[in-house]
């Protein structure tokens, strides 16, 4: 992954659902950490809504960063009731016809929509990464089978940190040491 080929999708960080997700805060802490790196970096970020009249908007500050950066996006946070964000098919034309090659996932609930998800990109020919401490289910069978199976669909594992300096590349600038602050903040 880089910055430049990279796309961070925030999948349904909602506030009716988050709290009954095993270890939300780790999940939540890391899903903000993708985001804060994405700013410093300049990766293109997206967020999705699964029926939000029934779970909320997503969740402060989350949301208030990807309006922010989605400013000038028709639907900055787009609704869907599919689990898949397939639903969202303008949304990731426009990033595949922009370049994008990769995509970081980070969201609920892992077994459902960021597994789903996950498989028709990998199926849409995307290059899919899943930041398995950056996302969670209800249930954490749920979520360490649904791994297993992305893995062996062709999906790769990461870890929030090791993607953050992954998108980073180098040391030494002050990208790099703005990055490293957030992971000290841990």
């Amino acid at each position: 992954m880089n910055a430049g080929d990279t796309v961070i999708v925030v999948i349904d960080l909602q506030e009716r659902l988050l709290p009954h997700i095993d270890g939300h805060e780790t999940v939540f802490e890391n899903a903000g950490r993708l985001l804060a790196t994405a700013e410093i970096l300049s990766v293109a970020v997206v967020g999705t809504e699964q029926y939000p009249q029934g779970l909320g908007p997503t969740v402060e500050p989350l949301r208030e960063t990807l309006l922010r950066l989605n400013a000038s996006a028709e639907a900055p946070i787009p609704a869907k009731t599919m689990f898949s964000c397939r639903e969202c098919e303008s949304l990731f034309g426009t990033l595949y016809q922009s370049g994008i090659q990769k995509i970081l996932l980070c969201g609920i609930e892992t077994h459902v929509c960021v597994a789903q998800t996950a498989l028709d990109m990998v199926a849409a020919g995307f290059n899919v990464f899943v930041a398995v401490d950056a996302v969670g289910s209800r249930f954490r069978q749920d979520h360490d089978i649904a791994l297993k199976r992305l893995e062996a669909n062709g999906c790769h594992l990461t870890t929030t940190e090791a993607a953050m300096f992954e998108l980073c590349e180098k040391a030494g600038s002050e990208q790099f040491k703005a990055v490293s602050k957030l992971l000290r903040g841990k």
